[in-house]
């Protein structure tokens, strides 16, 4: 078994990171009018989930850590909206809508079971 030492050995935060790094790739490929609309929009709450992650870990209390694991799943959910739109819209096909559906839940089921392991 792994010693988690820092927030930076978490997997859902690694997967987090890279979930940053393919939304900031996709959203480059948006119009130009999306800027400061959904581009921006989807950055920041993919940001806010390892975002999130981190300073909960960070915190001294398990309430607090809980409560920021909440909102990174909060960030998720927002995410997934913003996928839905944008695919909606035509920005994003069809396959990479699933794809970061996918991968979105995946990241909210490993923050759940986070939360139930820190809670025992």
């Amino acid at each position: 078994m792994n010693i988690i030492k820092s927030y930076k050995d978490l997997e859902v935060w690694k997967k987090g990171i890279e979930l940053v790094k393919k939304v900031y790739l996709i959203t480059k490929k948006f119009p130009k009018e999306e800027v400061y609309g959904l581009t921006n929009q989807m950055r920041r709450a993919a940001v806010s989930i390892p975002s999130n992650i981190a300073e909960g870990k960070m915190r001294q209390h398990t309430n607090e850590y809980v409560q920021f694991l909440y909102i990174a799943l909060g960030s998720c959910g927002e995410l997934d909206t913003q996928l839905i739109i944008s695919e909606q819209l035509g920005y994003i096909s069809k396959q990479d809508a699933l794809s970061f559906a996918d991968e979105s839940d995946h990241i909210s089921r490993m923050i759940r079971n986070l939360i139930k392991t820190i809670r025992k």
